[in-house]
This record gives C-alpha cells, sequence and structure tokens, in this order.
C-alpha cells in the first residue's frame, strides 16, 4: 500500500509542471480577449479601434493553439516532473515518444483501412493532432507516455555498458527502450481505445446524472486530499478530459471544462456539445470561503494573542483570496484543528453545488486576479460571475458562523488559542523564521540546517517542489526533525512512506534553491 500510496503521490506530483503552465496561458487568451472580443467596448470606447480589436484575436487565437496540442504537453511535462536526474533528456525522450507513439497509431489505423475523409472524422472519433490522424485520445495518450518514460528514465538512465556499446548508455538506453514501447501502444491504442473511450463516456454519463450531488463528492475530495498531495488526480480529468465536457472550435474538439472555459474566452461564439457542471468553480472556497474561516479564528482567539493571531491569519487569507494558495491558512488549523478541514472540504463541496443550482459558469481557482481577467471579458449573460460572488459572500458567511461554533464548543486549538508554553515557543519560532527567511540571509546557512533537519544529504534521494511545498524522498523519513524545520519558515510536514512534504508558502522556489546549492556543494 506505501507503494501505491508513494507511486500516486510522485504521479501528482509529475501532473503539476503542465497543470501550472496552463494558467499562464490562460492568462494570455483572457488578456487578448480583453481587447478582442468587443464586450467591453460598449464600456471602453478605446477598444472598439479595429487595430486593437485584431491585436486582441492575435494574442488569444495563438495562445489557444495549446489546448489542441495538450497531449504534448503532458507527454513532456509528466517526465520533467518524475525524473530524479537528467530532467532535460527525460523532457526530449517524452517528445520524441509521443511522435512516435501518434505517428505508429496512424500507420496502424492507414494499414487496416480505418481513415476516414477529414469531414468525417468527429464522427469516427478521429482528429488530427500534430499534423496526423489518429484515434481521438485528448489528454490521456500524453500522459500515458510521460509517466511510461518517467519510469523508464528512473530506472534506467543510470544504466553504463562497456566497449563499443558505451554509446548506449544512460539516456539513449531509455530512448532505446521507449522508442519500440511507443510503437507498441501506438498499435494497441489503435485497436483497444474506442473500448476505453467508450467507458470513459459511461463514466462521464453516469457522473454527469449524479447533478449536483457529484459536484459535492468532487469538491469534498479535492480538498481532503490536499495533505496527501493527491488532489491532482481528482480534478485533472474534470479540466482536461471529456469528464468535464466537450466543445467545438471549428474543426477542432475540446475537452475538459477548463480548456472549454478558455476556448470561449477566445471565441464566445464556439458550440459547447456536451458539458456536465462547472467542474472548475474551485475558487468559491478559496476567495470566499477560507477569508471567513480567517475571521472566525482571529475573533475568537484569546484576547493577549489576538495581534499574533492577525498576524498569522490576515496575511494567509489575503494570499488565499488573491492568488489562490491555500496552504499557508489551511495548515494553520490542519494539524491543531482536524475536524475544521474536514467541515472545510465539506463546504467546498457545498459551495460547488450552489454554483451549480445558481447557473454559475464563472471560474476563479487561482484567486482574484485570475477571476477578473477571465470572467468579466466574457459578460454576466455567459459566466454570471455576479451571482459567483453573492454566493461567495454567502460562503464566506456560512464558513464564520460554522467555524467559530465548533472552535468555541470543542475548545479547538486555533492561532490564537494555544497554550501559554506553545504559544511563546510559537513567538520566539516566529521571530526565527523571519531572521532565517528575509531574502538576505545566507542561502547555506538555511540550505544546511534545512538538510540536517532532513536527516542530512545522505538521507535525500530527490528534491523537488510545487506551488507551496517542498517534496522530497527520503530513505528514512523517521529522521526529520520537525521542529528544526518549522524554525525555517515550515508551515508543516506531511509524511507518507518515503514521500515528505514540508509546506513553505510562496517562498518554496526560493527555499529549494537554497537546498539545492548546499546540496551542489558537498
Amino acid at each position: 500500500m506505501k507503494k501505491v500510496v508513494n507511486g500516486l503521490q510522485a504521479f501528482g506530483k509529475s501532473l503539476f509542471a503542465p497543470i501550472l503552465l496552463l494558467p499562464i496561458i490562460g492568462l494570455f487568451i483572457a488578456f487578448g480577449n480583453v481587447f478582442g472580443n468587443g464586450n467591453l467596448a460598449q464600456y471602453i470606447p478605446l477598444l472598439e479601434i479595429p487595430i486593437i480589436q485584431n491585436t486582441g484575436k492575435f494574442i488569444s487565437s495563438s495562445a489557444v493553439s495549446i489546448l489542441q496540442n495538450l497531449a504534448l504537453i503532458f507527454a513532456v511535462g509528466i517526465p520533467i516532473g518524475l525524473a530524479k536526474k537528467d530532467k532535460g533528456y527525460a523532457a526530449l525522450t517524452g517528445l520524441v515518444t509521443f511522435v512516435i507513439f501518434i505517428n505508429a497509431m496512424h500507420q496502424v489505423l492507414n494499414l487496416s483501412g480505418r481513415l476516414v475523409p477529414l469531414e468525417s472524422m468527429q464522427s469516427a472519433g478521429q482528429a488530427m493532432v500534430l499534423n496526423v490522424q489518429v484515434l481521438e485520445m485528448g489528454v490521456f495518450s500524453g500522459i500515458m507516455l510521460g509517466a511510461l518514460v518517467g519510469i523508464l528514465h528512473n530506472k534506467f538512465c543510470d544504466t553504463e555498458f562497456k566497449g563499443v556499446f558505451a554509446i548506449y548508455s544512460g539516456h539513449r538506453f531509455v530512448a532505446i527502450l521507449a522508442i519500440p514501447s511507443a510503437m507498441i501502444l501506438g498499435a494497441l491504442a489503435a485497436e483497444f481505445w474506442p473500448f476505453a473511450q467508450s467507458a470513459i463516456t459511461t463514466i462521464a454519463s453516469g457522473i454527469k446524472n449524479l447533478g449536483v450531488f457529484g459536484l459535492l463528492v468532487y469538491g469534498f475530495l479535492e480538498r481532503i486530499l490536499i495533505p496527501t498531495g493527491l488532489h491532482h488526480l481528482v480534478y485533472t480529468p474534470f479540466l482536461y478530459t471529456e469528464l468535464g465536457g466537450i466543445a467545438h472550435i471549428g474543426s477542432e474538439i475540446i475537452y475538459g471544462a477548463r480548456n472549454i472555459y478558455f476556448a470561449e474566452m477566445a471565441d464566445p461564439t464556439i458550440e459547447v456539445l456536451s458539458s456536465t457542471v462547472n467542474w472548475d468553480a474551485r475558487g468559491l472556497s478559496k476567495m470566499f470561503g477560507l477569508m471567513g474561516a480567517a475571521l472566525a479564528m482571529y475573533v475568537t482567539a484569546d484576547a493577549k494573542k489576538k495581534k499574533m493571531a492577525k498576524a498569522i491569519l490576515f496575511p494567509a487569507a489575503f494570499t488565499s483570496f488573491l492568488l489562490g494558495v491555500t496552504e499557508p491558512l489551511e495548515f494553520a488549523f490542519l494539524f491543531t484543528a482536524p475536524i475544521l478541514f474536514v467541515v472545510h472540504a465539506v463546504l467546498t463541496g457545498t459551495g460547488m453545488m450552489l454554483l451549480s443550482l445558481f447557473g454559475v459558469h464563472a471560474i476563479g481557482a487561482n484567486g482574484f486576479i485570475d477571476f477578473l481577467l477571465y470572467n468579466l471579458p466574457l459578460g454576466t449573460t455567459k459566466s454570471n460571475w455576479p451571482m459567483f460572488i453573492l454566493t461567495g459572500l454567502l460562503m464566506a458567511a456560512l464558513y464564520f458562523i460554522i467555524f467559530r461554533f465548533l472552535i468555541l464548543k470543542l475548545n479547538l486549538k486555533t492561532p490564537g488559542r494555544e497554550e501559554e508554553e506553545e504559544t511563546a515557543s510559537a513567538s520566539n519560532k516566529q521571530t526565527e523564521t523571519t531572521q532565517a527567511t528575509v531574502p538576505n540571509s545566507s542561502p547555506t546557512a538555511l540550505g544546511a540546517t534545512i538538510i540536517g533537519a532532513l536527516g542530512g544529504s545522505e538521507n535525500i534521494e530527490n528534491v523537488d517542489n510545487c506551488y507551496t511545498r517542498l517534496r522530497l524522498i527520503l530513505k528514512d523519513p523517521n529522521a526529520v526533525d520537525e521542529k528544526v524545520l518549522k524554525e525555517t519558515g515550515s508551515k508543516g510536514v506531511i509524511k507518507s512512506g518515503n514521500n515528505v512534504q514540508v509546506v513553505y508558502g510562496l517562498n518554496v522556489k526560493s527555499v529549494r534553491d537554497q537546498v539545492d546549492q548546499q546540496l551542489g556543494g558537498l
């Protein structure tokens, strides 16, 4: 079971590289849409000028092309996330493997006489991928090949041959294994993917038939799995595969709730063929719910400790609202009052249910800035964004009432309600943390401290990071000194098998750079 969980965590982490890139693409689509689709021209006459509208359309149409090539993005991005070393070679192998895969599938379809005319591709479940006609697999092909290359790379990149075969050592041996594997998988996909496609369609229909209850379960799982790092496995299929809906852009087919929304921003006239519900409404609890939770924890803090609670809670709540980064606030009560985290997960699903009932199509998973850029250009008819805000205010009130009641009723030790000795210790740690994590602090000192708290460099097998966490694979997780890590600015430590996650917040990239710098010097 530990191996399964470790594997799922590693795979979930690997999805983060391509997933983090896509919101940036969405911002460019949104930016172009502000100037290009004309919805805002009634308020800003300057946007009626043809050259400005054409510039906007140029930007959004250029960026939206990524949506038609998401499988390639995942095929390259996942090996980067999985590879423990030589990530560049892993990515290159992923690219080569994907190209060979789609051409192998094309050849099987061609030799068996199953390629259809271009005008009939849609009804036959075929599409053009990198100008090659294949079965439409969406991002599944990229995810499958990316995982394959990542596994092969980690297992065989250190393989060494002697003599004349030495040239085939290392990452070249990985390519020798990956290329025929891609050919075989391409041939198998040509035969068996229609059955898998049928199963996916059945699952999508089943989830759609659950209606708003399906959203409750989805929202609950997406939040409750945050501590494990497996939440990416919950929302990714709905955002980027047909589980989240299907839409047309000319002769192209777009899969997934997030992709459809981005496509609608670029061209509000596109035809949405099939859509379940708004699977990308995760921002409601991030932007509004947790603001109510933070306020509840602040007002219930002891009078003498409100200043400390305010210093912890309000910056974290603002980060969640503005950027959609929730871990700094969630980890403020996850370990001390886990029942609140369960309630938070339930309320997240409840909020998504309400958005569906109110007919809200707006998104805002990455905070208020993204919310403005994504939803305002589409207008109220398409996104119904004013109702999103009203629902958010309602959820903030629910969070505040429920959190305040539970904190007082159960005497939960949220920030500002700790025992005196714990508070004094936390105050000292806060001072040390500020000194340890300022930009001008010594990278060598901080990196060495973190490495020592992780059991030393000999205990570290791999170092990576996501948006807010340092993700590590350790030989002995029990060697971790959580007390020292907290003194370096850690907001929490999560262990699962040999996988250890240390939560630092938005400065995690700087922390990882300092750790890498120190490890490189050992």
